[in-house]
C-alpha cells in the first residue's frame, strides 16, 4: 500500500486564511470527482469559513470528557474506517484530549497517510518547534503546541497562505477573525503591526530554507555536483586596474541577457592584507558595481586562479569574465602561463570569458632609476660595485690556475647578484658589465685583450645581463610591496581607529583630532575653522615646531610637535580629507536643523496668532460684554438677568483660564521645562476623578480595568489630565447612544490605556496630525479650544517615558492608545 501524501497551508498567523483555503481546495477537487471528506475543521465563528464547509462530507467527531467538559476531537478510527481519497484535517499542531490514541494530531495524521489517505492540514509559523523561541521573543505568548519540523519537512507540499499584515489587522478590526470582546486585545497585542511583520518573514525564510534543504538533498541523492543553471549568474575578477570598468559592463551585459540575471564582482587580496596598486580605481569600481544592481566581494587567497575558481563555484556562477593579461609576451615568456589560462583550465563547466582592453601588454618594463628602492640602498649598490668588482678581480687574478676558470665565473656572478639585491637593476648593470669585461680581459685567452672569438663568450655577457635584470626585477617589486605595505598598514590601522572611536560615540572631529595626536606622537593639535578654534587636544610647548595642514577651503589642522616625513605627509592628507568630510557634513545638519526648528516656529506662531483671533476673541467678547452691562448705571437689570450676567462672565473668564493655561503648557513643553514626577500609580486612582470632573457617568463611559492590571509609573497629576482630554474629545465626536470605552491592560512589563469611540474616526494619513499644535482637523466651531488638547496629551505621556497613538476602533470610530512603564519594572 503506497504512502498517502501530506500537504501543508503554512499561515504566519492565526487569521490570514489557511482553512478557508484548505476548504476551498477540498471543494475544487470534490468537483473534480475525487473522493474528499472533512476529518476535522475549525471555523472559529467564522461565517465565510462555515459556509465553506457546506457540501463537503463531514465525518463526525468524537467526544471526550476531561474535568466535566465535553471536547470534541477527529475520530480517527471512523475516517480510517471511511477511507477516503483526501482528509482535510486542520490544525496540524493540536494537542489531542486525554484519552486519545495519540496525543498529538500530526500523529493522526501520519497513521491516515499510513494507510494511503492523502491529507491536507494548516499550521502557523508560531507552531513550528524551532520558531518556537523566536515567536515568544517577538509576541511575548508562548506556545504550547508545536509540530516538529521533521514532520513538516516530511510533507509532500508546503504552500505558504500569504496576507499582508496591515491586511491581517485590518480583517481582525472588522471583525472576520475573532469575536467582538476579543479584538482589542489582540491588536493591542500578538497582532502589533510589527509581530505580523516579523511573523510574516519568519514564515517565508523557513519555507526558503525548506526549499534550499531540499534541493541540496536532491542533488546529494542524485549525485550531481555541476552546477544548475538556474539563472545566470556572472563573476568579474577585478584587480584594481584601469581596465575593471570595461569587464564589469561586459559582465553587466552578460547578466542582462536573462531574466533575473545576478552580477557578481570579486578582488582578491593577499593573504598579508597587502592593499590593491591602484586603491582608487578599485573605489571606483565598487561604486560602479553597485550602479549596475551587483555586489561587491573580497576574498583572501595566495593562488588567485584558485580563488577565483572557489568563488565562482561557490557561488554557482555560470559565467566568469577576466581581462586579458597586462604583462608582455617577455613577461609570460618568463613567469608562465597567466591567471587566465589557469582559470580556464579548472573552471569546469563555468564558462570564461577572456575580455580584452586598452592596458593588455602593458604590465613588464624596466623599473625607473632607484624604482622603489631608497637612495641609500642605490648609493651602496653603486659603491660596492666598484669597490668590491676591482678587490675580487685581484683576488681571483692572485689564485688563477687553467683549472679556475668555472670558480672565477661563479664568483663574478655571486657578485653581481648581491650588487642587484642591494642597489637594484643599475648596479647590477654596472656590475654585471665590469665582471663580464674583467673576465674577458684577465680570464680568457687571449689574455689581457677584449675580444670575442666565440659565440659562447657573447652568451656568457648576455646571461649575466639577464641575471641582473630578473634580481633587480624581483627586489624592486618586494621594496615596493613593503613600502605599500607599511604605508596601507598605518592608514588602515590608523582610520580604523577613528572610525572606531566615532562607533562607540564619540564626536568624528574629536575623535580624529585626538587619534591624530597618537599617530604620530605630537604634543598637540588643533583645528581651526574660519579662524576660530574649533577642536583642541593636548597641550604644545614653546619648544615645538607647528605643522599646518589645509582643511578643505574653511578649515587648518594645527600641530605642534617634531617635524613630520613626507610619508606621514601622506597620512595626514588623508585624515585631512576626512576632516574635511565631517566638517561639512556638521554644517549641513547644523543648517538643516536650525532651518527646521524655525519653520516649525514660524508654524506654531502663525497658528497661534490664528487661534488668538478666534478662539481667545470669544471668552473676552463675552466676559467684556456681561461685566460692562452690569456696570451700566443707564440700565436697570432685574436680579435673575444681573445673576445670567455673573454667569456668563465667570464662564467667559474659566474658559479662557484655560485656554492660557494650555498656551503655558505648550510653551513648557517646547522650552523643554515641563516638570514630572513620577511614582508608582493605580489607573484607577487616576480615572474616576477624571470622569468626576467631566461629569461623565455609566451612560456615557464603559469602563473595563483588568484584574491583572498593575499600577503605572505615571505622574498622577499630568495622567489625569491626560485621560481628562481622551475623554472630552471621545465624547464629542461619539454618536448619541454610543458610549466611550475606557479599558486598561498589562502586556510585556507595560500598560495600555485605551479610550475607543465610535465617532466618525481619522483616515491613517492625517493620525499624525492631530497631536500638532492648534490642529482640529477642520473643526470650526468656536467651542473646541485651540486644538492643543491631543498636542498636550503626547508631550505629557512622552515626558512618562510613554506613547500616546491612534488606531481604529474595531466597527468604525478612533482609540486612543496610551502605553506606560509599569512600576514595578521602572529603573
Amino acid at each position: 500500500m503506497r504512502r498517502g501524501r501530506l500537504r501543508v497551508l503554512l499561515g504566519a498567523a492565526p487569521g490570514v486564511g489557511k482553512t478557508y483555503t484548505m476548504l476551498e481546495e477540498g471543494r475544487r477537487l470534490r468537483d473534480e470527482g475525487r473522493d474528499v471528506v472533512v476529518g476535522f475543521v475549525e471555523t472559529h465563528g467564522r461565517a465565510a469559513t462555515a459556509t465553506m464547509v457546506d457540501g463537503l462530507e463531514v465525518v463526525p467527531r468524537r467526544t471526550e470528557t476531561h474535568r466535566g467538559l465535553r471536547l470534541e476531537e477527529m475520530d480517527l478510527d471512523a475516517v480510517l474506517a471511511r477511507k477516503p481519497e483526501i482528509a482535510l484535517v486542520d490544525e496540524l499542531a493540536h494537542t489531542n484530549a486525554p484519552g486519545s490514541r495519540h496525543d498529538k494530531r500530526w500523529k493522526d495524521v501520519d497513521e491516515l497517510l499510513d494507510a494511503g489517505i492523502d491529507v491536507i492540514s494548516t499550521v502557523n509559523t508560531q507552531h513550528i518547534e524551532s520558531l518556537g523561541d523566536v515567536v515568544s521573543e517577538i509576541t511575548g505568548a508562548q506556545q504550547r503546541e508545536t509540530v516538529p519540523d521533521a514532520v513538516l519537512r516530511e510533507a509532500d507540499q508546503i504552500e505558504v497562505v500569504d496576507l499582508a499584515p496591515q491586511a491581517l489587522r485590518d480583517r481582525l478590526a472588522t471583525g472576520l477573525v475573532y469575536p467582538a470582546e476579543r479584538i482589542d486585545a489582540a491588536l493591542s497585542n500578538y497582532f502589533r503591526l510589527g509581530n505580523l511583520t516579523a511573523l510574516r518573514e519568519l514564515a517565508l525564510l523557513w519555507l526558503a530554507d525548506e526549499v534550499d534543504q531540499a534541493l541540496k538533498a536532491y542533488r546529494a541523492e542524485h549525485g550531481i555536483d555541476r552546477k544548475w543553471e538556474a539563472r545566470e549568474r556572472v563573476v568579474v575578477a577585478l584587480t584594481g586596474g584601469p581596465e575593471g570598468e570595461t569587464l564589469l559592463r561586459r559582465g553587466a551585459r552578460i547578466a542582462a541577457r536573462s531574466s533575473g540575471g545576478e552580477l557578481l564582482a570579486v578582488h582578491v587580496t593577499n593573504p598579508d592584507g597587502l592593499r590593491a596598486r591602484h586603491p582608487e580605481a578599485l573605489d571606483r569600481q565598487r561604486a560602479l558595481v553597485e550602479q549596475l544592481g551587483g555586489t561587491f566581494h573580497q576574498v583572501v587567497g595566495e593562488d588567485v586562479p584558485r580563488a577565483l575558481v572557489d568563488f565562482a563555484k561557490g557561488a554557482d556562477a555560470t559565467q566568469l569574465v577576466l581581462g586579458v593579461s597586462r604583462r608582455s609576451r617577455l613577461a609570460a615568456a618568463f613567469t608562465g602561463p597567466g591567471i587566465g589560462a589557469t582559470v580556464i583550465r579548472e573552471s569546469g563547466d563555468i564558462d570564461v570569458h577572456i575580455v580584452t582592453h586598452a592596458a593588455a601588454g602593458s604590465g613588464f618594463s624596466l623599473p625607473r632609476l632607484g624604482g622603489a628602492l631608497s637612495r641609500q640602498r642605490l648609493v651602496a649598490g653603486f659603491a660596492i660595485a666598484l669597490v668590491a668588482g676591482p678587490l675580487l678581480s685581484w683576488l681571483l687574478w692572485s689564485l688563477h690556475t687553467d683549472g679556475s676558470i668555472t670558480s672565477d665565473v661563479l664568483a663574478y656572478q655571486l657578485l653581481v647578484i648581491i650588487v642587484a639585491l642591494i642597489g637594484g637593476i643599475w648596479p647590477g648593470l654596472l656590475a654585471a658589465v665590469l665582471s663580464g669585461l674583467t673576465l674577458n680581459f684577465l680570464f680568457i685567452e687571449p689574455l689581457y685583450t677584449l675580444t670575442i672569438d666565440e659565440p659562447r663568450q657573447f652568451l656568457a655577457l648576455v646571461f649575466y645581463v639577464l641575471n641582473v635584470l630578473l634580481v633587480s626585477y624581483v627586489v624592486d617589486q618586494a621594496a615596493r610591496r613593503t613600502r605599500e605595505a607599511r604605508r596601507a598598514a598605518a592608514e588602515s590601522q590608523l582610520l580604523a581607529t577613528i572610525a572606531g572611536s566615532v562607533l562607540r560615540g564619540e564626536d568624528a572631529l574629536q575623535a580624529m583630532v585626538r587619534r591624530t595626536r597618537e599617530a604620530f606622537n605630537l604634543t598637540g593639535v588643533r583645528l581651526l575653522v574660519d579662524d576660530e578654534p574649533l577642536v583642541t587636544d593636548g597641550e604644545p610647548t614653546v619648544d615645538d615646531r607647528t605643522t599646518t595642514v589645509p582643511i578643505g577651503v574653511r578649515g587648518v589642522l594645527e600641530l605642534h610637535g617634531p617635524d613630520l616625513a613626507a610619508s606621514e605627509r601622506r597620512l595626514l592628507q588623508v585624515i585631512a580629507t576626512q576632516l574635511d568630510a565631517a566638517i561639512e557634513h556638521g554644517a549641513l545638519a547644523s543648517a538643516a536643523e536650525a532651518a527646521d526648528e524655525l519653520a516649525e516656529a514660524d508654524k506654531v506662531r502663525s497658528a497661534l496668532l490664528a487661534a488668538v483671533g478666534h478662539d481667545l476673541r470669544r471668552p473676552l467678547t463675552s466676559a467684556s460684554a456681561a461685566v460692562s452691562a452690569l456696570r451700566s448705571p443707564d440700565l436697570t437689570i432685574p436680579p435673575e438677568q444681573r445673576e445670567e450676567l455673573l454667569d456668563t462672565a465667570a464662564e467667559s473668564l474659566d474658559s479662557l483660564a484655560g485656554l492660557v493655561t494650555n498656551l503655558l503648557d505648550v510653551s513648557r513643553l517646547q522650552a523643554g521645562a515641563l516638570a514630572v514626577t513620577l511614582a508608582p500609580t493605580d489607573v484607577a486612582d487616576v480615572v474616576f476623578p477624571a470622569l468626576d470632573e467631566l461629569k461623565l457617568g455609566p451612560g456615557a463611559v464603559e469602563l473595563d480595568l483588568a484584574d491583572d492590571t498593575m499600577p503605572v509609573l505615571a505622574d498622577a497629576v499630568l495622567l489625569q489630565r491626560v485621560i481628562v482630554n481622551l475623554l472630552a474629545n471621545a465624547t464629542r465626536h461619539s454618536p448619541p447612544g454610543k458610549r466611550v470605552r475606557f479599558s486598561a491592560s498589562t502586556f510585556r512589563g507595560r500598560t495600555e490605556l485605551r479610550v475607543a469611540d465610535r465617532g466618525p474616526g481619522i483616515p491613517r494619513e492625517r493620525r499624525d496630525q492631530v497631536f500638532t499644535p492648534f490642529q482640529r482637523l477642520g473643526d470650526t466651531d468656536n467651542e473646541t479650544g485651540l486644538g492643543l488638547g491631543l498636542a498636550l496629551s503626547k508631550g505629557f505621556v512622552e515626558g512618562m517615558d510613554g506613547t500616546l497613538e491612534a488606531e481604529d476602533t474595531p466597527g468604525g470610530g478612533l482609540t486612543m492608545v496610551v502605553t506606560l512603564p509599569i512600576a514595578e519594572e521602572a529603573p
